[in-house]
């Protein structure tokens, strides 16, 4: 009897320790693979997108330039590292933290707001990933107006969203993205200077 409960507890305590293996580290260093509630970085920003009230919405297109789709969201080839940090801030040395990507860009004014979801690699680290956005995004020579906000929004353990823009965009993505988004918090928010 004794040995059939030791050996129950083991059993218990075995199947308990490895399923707290799999799960995310919210410090941003990660050790087992992410999981996610998402399947890919269009999902994300689809799922913030649709959270949006009526009077919130603008005109947007997403995409890379080959594959652009208006009024929604859309797939972003990653293999156009040069279009990635040109449009949408993400330095060409983090391409290769990346396995997929996701972009949105305000229709008439990129600096009006500009948005991507990255489906971060499991040893890509979200911190260094958020400051090397951060610095490239920091560091760009705007033309045609300059935006106020930029924030670095994690998602779920796996994706990483970047936006910048005019001020009350930006509080109204980074809101409805916090709310709409499983296990979303934010990594980094800047005025744009």
């Amino acid at each position: 009897m004794k040995k059939t409960t030791a050996l129950l507890l083991m059993a218990v305590m075995i199947f308990t320790l490895s399923a707290c293996g799999s799960k995310p580290d919210v410090s941003g260093t990660e050790t087992e693979s992410r999981e996610s509630a998402y399947t890919q970085s269009l999902d994300v920003l689809n799922e913030v997108f649709k959270s949006y009230k009526e009077d919130e919405r603008f005109a947007i297109y997403g995409g890379n330039q080959e594959n652009a789709v208006e009024d929604a969201p859309g797939k972003f080839d990653i293999s156009k590292t040069e279009e990635l940090e040109n449009v949408l801030g993400l330095p060409g040395e983090q391409v290769s933290g990346i396995d997929d990507a996701a972009s949105v860009v305000h229709m008439m004014n990129g600096n009006t707001f500009t948005g991507a979801a990255y489906h971060l690699k499991d040893s890509t680290d979200v911190n260094i990933f958020a400051d090397a956005v951060k610095s490239c995004i920091l560091a760009k020579q705007w033309v045609c107006g300059q935006p106020d906000t930029l924030i670095i929004i994690q998602v779920d353990g796996g994706y990483v969203i970047t936006a910048y823009g005019e001020k009350g965009i930006m509080e109204t993505f980074k809101n409805n993205a916090l709310t709409a988004l499983s296990g979303a918090q934010v990594v980094t928010e800047a005025p744009v200077a």
